[in-house]
């Protein structure tokens, strides 16, 4: 493996009953309180009401930001800086799911910032410090509740961007499986993708001696597939939803890439289709992550091997390396298709007119990918493959 350094500073206070802790992390922290979330459904829930009545036993004053995007757009995170300067926050709460804390990330580091916080997400420029904040999550999806990264869309510009700060860690979050019991069908079918794709993502590396950290990503994925069916069968199953918050936590903390380098070549041609197409990003990538994969299979072919024998239930008795990565590669994209995720461009009524403008976003900055390498022309196979 690769000589590294891990740290993690955000404190994760998981389990049934944990909103109740909410007070006693805000007040350690001020009590001009920004709170961000999205389009309302905490409302409905009652996880409002809770949030607001826990800032009122510590005498918050509390500002409000809400209708973060699923795609959150820089003029939000925009409307967020100019809220914390306004009302001088000392604190900002998102809750949310991963696009409600992307954009409390790029607030808090925003609010800090003397320029604007697209030269940040850009990487033209680097903050020094940034308004300490906190998450009660409310998806288990992208595990942006425990670690440093954000994705933040300039529909001006068809500009879908990750980036990512030392300064970007939530201090906590509040993890309580109760507060995912009311998402809908398709947007856990979506989390389910999404953190299983991040996993995949940190699988095709080219590190040597990984056994416990592949593993712990293969025990990650097992662990999705064998409880998806069964939560989607039954939504208010509070043990299945606890499974499956802790899932998405892990696959995207730091833990799974501990000495290796990942690929995310996937998530920037997705980021490019999004950018494009405003979809769920999930759906992109369950749509895009097989293509990619038919088109790595000469890269390290042990590694898709590996992944297909192990996780994916191939028997690779009589069978080629080839031949057992294909069926692999199938019967992934053919689990996502039986939990209800699309499985074409088409499903989402994008045709080949705009692939040259998608290809062109996903390598604006040359080659990428740290598995395979790839350009313009293959970024313009794979989604021409996937339509």
């Amino acid at each position: 493996m690769n000589p590294f350094v891990f740290k993690n500073p955000t404190k994760l206070v998981f389990g049934k009953g944990q909103n109740e802790e909410l007070a006693n992390e805000v007040k350690r922290y001020g009590k001009k309180v920004l709170v961000v979330y999205g389009g309302g459904s905490i409302k409905r829930n009652g996880l409002y009401d809770h949030v607001i009545s826990q800032l009122s036993e510590i005498n918050a004053e509390v500002t409000e930001l809400a209708g973060v995007e699923p795609n959150p757009r820089l003029t939000t995170v925009h409307k967020g800086i100019e809220l914390c300067r306004e009302h001088d926050i000392e604190f900002i709460l998102a809750v949310g799911g991963g696009s409600v804390i992307d954009a409390t990330k790029a607030i808090a580091v925003g609010a800090k910032y003397e320029g604007d916080i697209w030269d940040v997400i850009t990487k033209k420029d680097t903050p020094s410090s940034a308004l300490p904040f906190g998450t009660i999550l409310t998806l288990a999806a992208t595990g942006s509740e425990m670690n440093a990264g954000s994705v933040i869309t300039n529909w001006e510009t068809s500009q879908k961007v990750g980036w990512g700060s030392p300064f970007s860690f939530p201090a906590f979050s509040i993890l309580d499986p109760k507060n995912t019991l009311s998402v809908p069908e398709d947007q856990t079918i979506y989390g389910m993708v999404d953190m299983m794709s991040h996993v995949i993502e940190a699988y095709f590396h080219h590190a040597e001696n990984t056994q416990l950290q592949d593993r712990i990503m293969e025990s990650i994925l097992l662990t999705v597939m064998e409880t998806a069916p069964k939560l989607l069968s039954d939504l208010n199953n509070i043990e299945h939803r606890e499974t499956i918050l802790y899932c998405g936590t892990m696959a995207l903390n730091g833990i799974t890439q501990m000495g290796l380098r990942g690929d995310w070549a996937t998530h920037n041609i997705e980021h490019a289709v999004s950018a494009v197409y405003d979809i769920p990003h999930a759906g992109g990538l369950a749509i895009i992550f097989p293509h990619w994969m038919r088109n790595s299979l000469d890269e390290r072919i042990e590694r898709h091997v590996q992944l297909a024998t192990r996780v994916l239930g191939v028997d690779p008795e009589g069978k080629t390396d080839r031949e057992i990565a294909l069926e692999g590669i199938d019967k992934l994209s053919a689990f996502w298709t039986e939990l209800g995720a699309p499985n074409r461009l088409a499903d989402y009524d994008i045709d080949e007119s705009q692939i040259e403008r998608m290809a062109g976003i996903a390598a604006e900055n040359g080659e990428f990918g740290n598995f395979r390498k790839l350009n313009k022309d293959d970024v313009k196979k794979i989604l021409t493959e996937a339509l």
